[in-house]
């Protein structure tokens, strides 16, 4: 009997090991697939802030945080599990849809490019004509739509880096990378939107030094926020236009992404040591003049069916 309970004991350490081992190739494989990602979480944490500009600062981490629980909701609800059906029995459909959900974030900048150029939108007017709380749920909403493009960008990234792994651990990679740059991403939201109120904190601290920097809080964040604003804008840009970019290279097409691949090798070899800098420009700006021309024309169409739908029927 003894010796039984020691070689059951022996099993079951060897099996803690097993799964230790296991838990540690998680953590790594998702600290790579993170690593791989991380482009498009700058341009999620970019994008965010834009969101709680304007709003009352009562409400700010309110509503970020709502955000950030309708991030969690998109990325381990509905992404992962629809991330692993694709991978198993519909691989082919991934590449369209990720090109659906760039042309969106394409249409989503362009129509802030319009708004800028050309007035507010006439979704925006009716926004701000509507109560705080109708106003709050509308910008949540909008935000998680934003979220639920820029999450299926980061957990499809990740897919692509494990896709040779076995489906479980694809699975437990995916949520790891999901929670962990859902929590990087609105923990740095946060700070961002909260950085005057913690400039205000210190402009009253005794320490004349410490005064000083919280004044120059308060006075650099309204100029903070509007440049993230415009990088929130390019950001949907050159994301979205990226994501149409090398999916219809995916597809089989080859322009535009070999002759943009090779604009940007040729400018950045011509600029020496800022090779890649400067290749990684051209191609973010191709990229954005691409989904700028995707995004006007889905705009354009748009604002056209409205109208049409909003026409009194004779």
């Amino acid at each position: 009997m003894p010796s039984g309970l020691i070689a059951l004991l022996d099993d079951v350490a060897g099996i803690a090991k097993m799964a230790a081992a296991s838990i540690d190739d998680v953590g790594a494989a998702a600290g790579k697939a993170s690593t791989k990602a991380a482009g498009v979480v700058v341009d999620d944490a970019a994008v965010t802030p834009r969101y709680v500009t304007g709003l009352s600062h009562s409400r700010e981490l309110p509503i970020i945080g709502k955000i950030a629980l309708g991030s969690f909701r998109n990325k381990l609800l509905l992404i992962l599990p629809a991330a692993l059906l694709l991978s198993a029995f519909a691989p082919w459909a991934i590449t369209p849809i990720l090109m659906c959900g760039g042309a969106y974030l394409c249409f989503e900048g362009a129509e802030k490019l319009m708004e800028v150029f050309g007035g507010h939108g006439p979704d925006e007017e009716v926004a701000a004509e509507g109560d705080p709380a109708s106003l709050e749920k509308a910008t949540v909403a909008g935000a998680v739509r934003t979220d639920l493009i820029l999450s299926g960008e980061i957990m499809a990234i990740a897919l692509a880096d494990v896709a040779a792994q076995p489906i479980l651990t694809q699975a437990a990679i995916l949520a790891v990378v999901g929670v962990a740059m859902t929590v990087a991403v609105y923990g740095v939201v946060g700070l961002i939107v909260k950085m005057d109120d913690i400039g205000l904190h210190l402009a009253e601290r005794p320490n004349g030094g410490v005064r000083a920097l919280g004044r120059g809080l308060v006075k650099g964040m309204p100029v903070v926020m509007s440049a993230l604003s415009i990088i929130g804008t390019a950001a949907m840009l050159w994301v979205g236009g990226g994501i149409l970019v090398h999916g219809s290279h995916r597809l089989g097409l080859h322009w535009p992404a070999e002759p943009l691949e090779h604009l940007a090798h040729a400018v950045g070899a011509a600029t020496g040591p800022l090779h890649g800098v400067i290749s990684w420009a051209v191609t973010a700006l191709g990229s954005a003049i691409i989904g700028v021309m995707v995004g006007g024309v889905i705009a354009v169409a748009v604002h056209q069916l409205g109208r049409l739908r909003s026409r009194p029927a004779h």
